[in-house]
């Protein structure tokens, strides 16, 4: 739905066994966006960055090894051979490779990542470590804890909650950790917000992908 009437992908009329192939792989594959200073800033899907490639938002980027990465537009992208080790889809004109990372040739920010409120963001905050025993726990053992009890006015909020074992917390109940005889090991805040390339990860394992991401490993 993303791509114009010169790149049609016509995935619903086609019923052949490589065609159903073709389906599966342009919504199983991601793609990596870089800001025009090439700097990691978005995961994709292939329709996005062929729509982006196509209104000339972006340029693909062939990739053959470090020291050999090029820029390519859509009338030259188009035409570029596919490789044993990449992935394509089925169009009117013949099959077209699909990128593994696109170039936006106007935008250079970088966006910051805020992380949202929950138990995996507390963990993550508080190191899985209980903020009252300093037991590390595994994830199952864990649980939010309101320093200043809901019952009571509390609010949920990072600088009102902490990771707590589970038990401790039944524990505690409606209690203050004055009042339950608990001491805090360190003042809970708000995470800060990071640059968002930092919190990208290379789930699918895409070789071109290592060369811009700083978390290299699944």
């Amino acid at each position: 739905m993303f791509l114009t009437n010169s790149f049609n992908v016509s995935m619903n009329q086609r019923k052949s066994s490589e065609a159903q192939k073709t389906r599966t792989r342009i919504y199983d594959h991601c793609v990596l966006v870089l800001n025009r200073n090439w700097q990691a800033i978005s995961v994709i899907s292939p329709a996005d960055a062929f729509s982006h490639i196509v209104s000339g938002n972006a340029d693909g980027l062939e990739v053959d090894g470090e020291d050999n990465m090029t820029p390519i537009g859509w009338d030259k992208w188009l035409n570029l051979e596919i490789r044993e080790q990449d992935h394509s889809i089925g169009t009117a004109r013949g099959a077209i490779r699909i990128p593994t990372i696109i170039i936006l040739k106007s935008y250079n920010k970088v966006p910051l990542f805020r992380p949202k409120f929950g138990l995996k963001a507390l963990w993550l905050r508080d190191g899985g470590v209980c903020q009252y025993s300093g037991k590390r726990l595994n994830f199952s053992e864990a649980s939010i804890d309101h320093i200043m009890p809901q019952s009571r006015g509390g609010e949920t909020s990072w600088e009102n909650c902490v990771l707590c074992e589970r038990l401790l917390n039944s524990q505690k109940g409606d209690k203050t950790p004055a009042e339950a005889g608990l001491k805090l090991r360190t003042t809970p805040r708000e995470p800060k917000a990071v640059p968002v390339t930092l919190t990208l990860k290379n789930t699918l394992g895409i070789k071109e992908w290592q060369f811009f991401l700083m978390n290299k490993a699944a």
